[in-house]
């Protein structure tokens, strides 16, 4: 047990509301489940479904091609690929404008969540058929969306208003996302790779079950829902301020650049894999152990740096704030995206030493620095930026406003998409070197917008808390 602000007597868990772990253990399954498959569809098209033999049996197959074909051109297996999986991608983090919004007005948040698991579930059991590809993509993106605004915005609820552990929880709940994450590409992705490629999607739904059954088990941990708590405050559903306003458009503000940041950064899932695949040494030790690294092993490098990075980025923030040099939270976004154009121009440089345009291969231990920069770059943008929506927001709109930040994801994987379709057409040391401006160019941005930002945020977080997590205790 513990003592809220409010001086109340909770039930706690590692000195956190119980709700959190089960919260952790939902998305920490849900992660498996998205990036199970994420680890394994451009892999699965490219070298499988969307080959002569195979993808005369895909539903809709040509009406989505030939509607990618009426602004992209003739499309050949790998471009194509990468348009489908930008698409797909894209539009997981669009439809959590939705999501939020009916959970904001209509169903509350416990509904929408339930939904959502349940219909990702039946999304990845669907892709098992090669025929239903477009039908299982289509419900995943159903699912998210009702799911990812919902889940992340009850973390928050689980705290008063004054309680400084949010940010902590935050970050723990960041660190659930990554050890499902960590884990699905050892599972889908070598199921998918040895045994056949339905395996990997079997993988992927029976973890989206799990989390649904231990989201059904917490129910009696969670919060009220905030539609509930809105309409029962006096007078009703609360009105807006002009100091409300602000922090809606100033959130709306620091959306702009994320979309490039996201664009870059998740490159990790489409490029990279065909990178791994065609131009890369995967040689645990060349002639020494010569065992090669699975392609999708590579998928897990970010989520396990994440885990294993969060607390040291926790504490450096911890002594930063206790001397008075903590960086303000837009210069924060700022240097997560310099740091991924740091992180690509690692491998523009590894392409050009490694002449991998004329037949060379890039030993694996390089793209392995690139994944230690890139999540830095990570952990300096994505935790904070839910922290920061879930407590300036207006309680009105938290969880549609969660779904503008998941929006800048919509965008700039739908960019990435495109992006990636280059790939086969550009030399590669051009193409990082474009990947890593397009990030550096977001870093200044943010880093410009910081002077307009900042009052805006620091208003709404005086009468909170701290913005940056604090380290755990130990």
């Amino acid at each position: 047990m513990s003592t809220t602000p409010n001086g109340q007597r909770e039930a706690t868990l590692f000195g956190h509301p119980r709700g959190l772990t089960y919260l952790f253990t939902t998305e920490m399954w849900e992660r498996f489940s998205y990036y199970g498959m994420r680890a394994i569809l451009v892999l699965y098209l490219v070298n499988y479904l969307l080959l002569p033999g195979h993808v005369e049996q895909v539903f809709g197959y040509h009406a989505i091609k030939g509607l990618f074909e009426s602004f992209a051109g003739p499309l050949d297996v790998q471009p194509f690929s990468s348009l489908i999986y930008g698409t797909y991608t894209a539009l997981v983090y669009f439809t959590p404008l939705i999501g939020g919004y009916l959970a904001d007005q209509v169903f509350g948040q416990r509904k929408t969540v339930i939904f959502g698991a349940l219909v990702m579930a039946v999304g990845e059991f669907v892709l098992m058929l090669p025929s239903m590809l477009f039908v299982g993509l289509l419900l995943l993106i159903i699912g998210n969306g009702a799911f990812k605004p919902n889940i992340s915005t009850q973390v928050g609820n689980l705290y008063k208003p004054g309680d400084s552990r949010i940010d902590r929880a935050y970050s723990i709940f960041y660190v659930g996302i990554n050890v499902g994450a960590t884990l699905s590409p050892f599972v889908c992705g070598t199921l998918g790779e040895e045994y056949g490629w339905n395996w990997g999607f079997f993988a992927a739904g029976v973890g989206m079950l799990i989390g649904l059954f231990t989201y059904l088990f917490a129910m009696r941990t969670l919060p009220a829902d905030n539609l509930t708590k809105s309409k029962a405050a006096p007078g009703g559903k609360a009105k807006f301020t002009g100091e409300d306003w602000k922090a809606v458009i100033a959130l709306l503000a620091i959306c702009i650049p994320a979309i490039f940041f996201w664009a870059t950064y998740e490159q990790q899932g489409n490029t990279i894999n065909l990178w791994a695949q065609d131009f890369m040494d995967r040689r645990l030790i060349p002639g020494v152990v010569d065992w090669e690294i699975p392609i999708t092993w590579f998928q897990a490098f970010n989520p396990i740096m994440i885990v294993l990075f969060t607390p040291f980025i926790v504490a450096l923030w911890g002594r930063q704030a206790n001397k008075g040099t903590e960086l303000s939270t837009p210069m924060k976004m700022s240097i997560g995206c310099l740091l991924v154009g740091v992180s690509y121009l690692i491998l523009a440089g590894v392409a050009y030493l490694n002449h991998v345009d004329a037949g060379g291969h890039a030993y694996w231990i390089w793209t392995a620095f690139y994944f230690v920069v890139l999540t830095l770059g990570e952990l300096y943008l994505s935790p904070v930026g839910l922290s920061l929506f879930a407590r300036v927001a207006p309680m009105q709109i938290v969880s549609l406003m969660m779904g503008f930040w998941l929006t800048t994801s919509f965008l700039g994987n739908f960019l990435q998409g495109y992006l990636g379709s280059f790939w086969s057409s550009m030399p590669k040391v051009h193409f990082w070197l474009m990947i890593a401006a397009l990030a550096a160019g977001a870093g200044v941005a943010v880093g410009l917008m910081t002077v307009v930002l900042r009052p805006v945020f620091d208003r709404r977080l005086k009468r909170d808390r701290p913005l940056v997590p604090e380290p755990s205790p130990g």
